[in-house]
């Protein structure tokens, strides 16, 4: 028996009884239906795989068009499934009209058994093919995506992210959820890449999701993928990022911005491990190592009522707590180092090294933005620089906001950057009431948070 779902289509009704005795042992459902026009319901949620479709329909006509018409429309609805025309003997050329039109195949009536049978399971097993092929395409598509990015490694002398280095390399074995929390900036992604590179799945692809930088509208089609037609703008089949992810990591960033009434949605999918494409009934079963991160508190979310606590359960089988750089003066001047040769490289530029007294200012500096606060500061002082080591003049750090009185001493710039972070921290970084207080969207909060490194 294959897995494939069949749709009988025929207005013998005798046929149709025969037909469903006949082919019972090689589909794993057989369904038979007197009239084309049932068709539009029952194959646009993707219930059925093949359809078996009679070309005439209508007492005393015998020109084929209905099954030219209904062939058409089943393309539109479902254009991955495969159609195999019923015909009689007569009607030969028109079928191979409609082999043209895109018909998988014919069979002849009155019909030998066996050839049906081998047709029509030849058939599935071409749309299952085609639908792998499909896969692979998505998911080499994926993975270039991800190869295309730029690499970046962990440099750690400091106890404790040595600590956390030995803790990541045992998790990784595993197949346990892992919550990495820490500020933003510190690096976790990158320890979250270091999970996958150390685990049985690190020949596989790791599929990154933002979901703070998801809108709300589109969380389903990006989580789960979509069927083409099912909205406005779904021109193709989609799959989504979980799918994508089947045998590697799914690593979701910012789990703490996903929104309280679609966590439940996400948590079913981690649950059951499966989606369902939206313009589907089908669950795709997925495998996958769950990976989050976030700067916030989901327990005090969840006591907010803002994060769901059974949500927080599942992700939070281990949890690592990346502390921020100002705590791990000893990687300063490794992390320092490593994204000098990096931009030294980048920008052709000749300055190799360091001054003791610019590595001093660099240990002494608190690093709000932490790595990535680093990071840019290092490309930028290469960029700027025509000598050969960078001191302390080459280093330029975020300015101190001050403000006198009523009147505030700085950009606008600054000035937004400074009331964002008051609200975030009266808020305790609750996104949505901060993005109410403010007057702007949450997806508006998110990207100035991400613009000034908050």
């Amino acid at each position: 028996m294959t897995k494939g779902k069949l749709l009988i289509v025929d207005d013998n009704k005798s046929i149709l009884s025969a037909l469903e005795i006949l082919l019972q042992d090689d589909f794993e459902e057989v369904k038979a239906i007197a009239s084309p026009n049932q068709l539009p319901s029952l194959i646009e949620n993707g219930a059925y795989d093949l359809v078996l479709l009679d070309m005439n329909f209508s007492a005393g006509v015998n020109t084929g068009n209905e099954g030219l018409y209904w062939l058409s429309r089943i393309q539109e609805l479902r254009p991955d499934m495969e159609v195999v025309l019923f015909t009689a003997y007569g009607d030969v050329e028109l079928a191979v009209k409609a082999l043209k039109k895109g018909a998988s195949d014919f069979v002849l009536k009155p019909w030998d058994n066996e050839k049906l049978r081998t047709t029509l399971r030849n058939v599935y097993k071409l749309q299952q093919s085609k639908k792998e092929i499909k896969q692979l395409k998505r998911r080499e598509s994926a993975l270039k995506s991800e190869m295309s990015k730029e690499k970046h490694f962990i440099i750690a002398r400091s106890p404790q992210m040595l600590k956390i280095l030995n803790l990541v390399r045992r998790v990784a074995r595993t197949d346990a959820n892992v919550l990495i929390t820490g500020d933003n900036g510190t690096g976790k992604e990158l320890i979250a890449r270091e999970l996958h590179r150390h685990s049985k799945r690190a020949e596989e692809i790791i599929v990154n999701v933002d979901m703070g930088a998801i809108s709300e509208t589109l969380f389903e089609s990006e989580l789960f993928g979509h069927k083409k037609g099912s909205f406005t703008d779904a021109r193709e089949d989609r799959t989504g990022k979980i799918e994508n992810a089947t045998g590697g990591t799914l690593f979701l960033d910012e789990i703490g911005n996903l929104p309280v009434h679609l966590q439940p949605k996400l948590l079913a999918a981690l649950q059951n491990r499966t989606v369902t494409p939206i313009g589907s009934n089908k669950p795709v079963p997925v495998d996958i190592r769950l990976v989050c991160a976030t700067n916030q508190n989901l327990e005090e979310m969840v006591a907010d009522g803002t994060f769901r606590e059974d949500l927080l359960y599942r992700i939070n089988t281990i949890h690592i707590e990346i502390p921020p750089l100002r705590e791990r003066k000893e990687d300063v001047v490794a992390i320092a180092e490593y994204f000098l040769k990096i931009y030294c490289n980048k920008y052709r530029k000749g300055c190799y090294k360091i001054s003791d007294a610019g590595l001093s200012k660099l240990a002494s500096y608190q690093w709000p933005g932490n790595v990535r606060e680093l990071q840019h500061t290092i490309e930028k002082a290469v960029i700027l620089s025509d000598k050969n080591e960078l001191t302390p003049d080459d280093f330029f750090f975020k300015p101190v906001m001050h403000s006198t009185g009523d009147v505030f001493d700085g950009t606008i710039e600054e000035m937004e950057q400074k009331m964002i972070s008051k609200v975030l921290q009266k808020s305790s970084s609750n996104l949505s009431a901060a993005a109410d207080q403010l007057g702007i969207t949450r997806q508006t909060l998110y990207n100035k948070m991400k613009k000034y490194n908050l």
